[in-house]
């Protein structure tokens, strides 16, 4: 947690200080004649909001998901890791929705995505991805429930049984 923590420090979303500081220097690289993309790059920041990080999972455009486990109404997020199992998109159920908004500036987040990284952090990300996968996705097989062994209950064994006894008087007589 600490490591996805740190990592996603990198790509807070711009404050509001921030992006008008980013704007000015645009307006001003544009007025002195550049083109506004020349201007200013486009800042590479986590993406946040449950109705936002839905529609980034739906269009296959996240790398990676966070999920806090204290939503409430949990109604909210129960539904997210089983479609991003189905989209495959690795995710993670980390501790505190608190910790998530501080990462985008907010008291809290109802999810967070990871949709695009610099170069110099792509190594970094799929050494995270490949620890989460192993972690969540891979185990999800595993951790479903599965019904019975076929080992009937104790009236079943005993009417079986009974029924076994019958079947054998009738062939010694």
């Amino acid at each position: 947690a600490a490591q996805t923590f740190k990592f996603l420090n990198k790509y807070r979303p711009e404050t509001k200080v921030e992006k008008k500081e980013r704007l000015h220097k645009e307006a001003t690289a544009v007025s002195e004649g550049k083109k506004k993309e020349d201007a200013s790059k486009k800042p590479y920041t986590v993406k946040y909001g449950l109705n936002h990080v839905v529609a980034l999972i739906e269009a296959k455009k996240t790398s990676l998901v966070l999920i806090p486990n204290d939503v409430d109404p949990i109604e909210m997020v129960i539904f997210l890791p089983a479609l991003c199992r189905k989209m495959g998109v690795p995710y993670a159920i980390v501790k505190g929705k608190a910790r998530l908004g501080t990462v985008v500036h907010k008291k809290t987040a109802a999810a967070l995505a990871i949709t695009e990284v610099r170069s110099e952090d792509k190594a970094e990300l799929s050494k995270l991805v490949q620890t989460i996968k192993e972690g969540y996705m891979d185990k999800t097989e595993e951790a479903k429930r599965h019904w019975g062994g076929g080992i009937m209950g104790a009236k079943s064994q005993a009417k079986t049984r009974k029924q076994k006894e019958r079947a054998e008087k009738e062939i010694k007589i």
